[in-house]
């Protein structure tokens, strides 16, 4: 592996059914998969005479790149805790919640850039997740709801990956519990979005005129920043 001041982290495979020299964009960097009796060198190379479209893509990535990630060496903030994954000598991925942080110990070498390895590590954050946020929302709704004069019939804390929350004809507002991940002021709005849906159940201009009302006229300002986050 070496690194591009340009691409990031440039990672070379050989690939035994491999023809020909192709590259994937990964969120730090690029990975190179080679043929048989093909090197580095030779990637390289190839990587040069593409340059300018490889940063070209990886520019127009950079919004979706902010999927937020777990790698070591990356801090993962969320609203009363860090997560901190590191190598270690363990076998397999360890999990150990300190009262201001969630440390991952990985077995030594584990690669994290691709799907597969995030969804294993944020399954096993999800427990820890889960019960802060049991914790912390519920206050916050009901306060932000006595604040803006709203009223709603429930609240439920949930692992949807597809929303930050939603709410029900009956009032009955759901968050992710993925919403920790966010800055504090993005989880405020995301409440707010759900609570003005107890007044109107669309996306018309009447909801936008709520969503104004109770964020000093930034409801679009914040939704365009809240799409710059992608639940893991």
């Amino acid at each position: 592996m070496l690194y591009d001041a340009d691409l990031g982290n440039i990672d070379f495979v050989v690939n035994s059914r491999a023809r020909r020299i192709s590259v994937r964009i990964l969120y730090d960097g690029l990975r190179v998969s080679l043929p048989p009796f093909s090197t580095p060198s030779d990637g390289m190379a190839f990587v040069n005479t593409v340059r300018k479209k490889l940063k070209a893509r990886k520019e127009s990535l950079k919004y979706e790149s902010e999927q937020i990630r777990i790698s070591p060496g990356k801090l993962v903030k969320t609203l009363s805790f860090d997560i901190e994954a590191q190598y270690s000598s363990r076998r397999a991925i360890f999990f150990l919640k300190q009262p201001d942080r969630l440390l991952i110990e990985l077995p030594h070498g584990m690669d994290c850039s691709e799907a597969p390895a995030q969804a294993k590590l944020w399954e096993g954050c999800a427990y820890f997740l889960r019960k802060e946020a049991q914790k912390l929302l519920p206050g916050r709704v009901k306060k932000l709801a006595e604040q803006q004069g709203f009223s709603f019939s429930s609240l439920r804390i949930q692992s949807s990956k597809t929303r930050w929350g939603s709410c029900s004809a009956r009032k009955s507002i759901n968050l992710s519990f993925f919403l920790l991940l966010l800055p504090p002021h993005l989880i405020d709005y995301v409440i707010l979005h759900e609570l003005c849906h107890t007044k109107v159940m669309n996306h018309g201009p009447e909801f936008w005129m709520w969503m104004d009302r109770v964020t000093g006229n930034r409801a679009k300002e914040l939704n365009r920043e809240l799409k710059r986050y992608r639940i893991p």
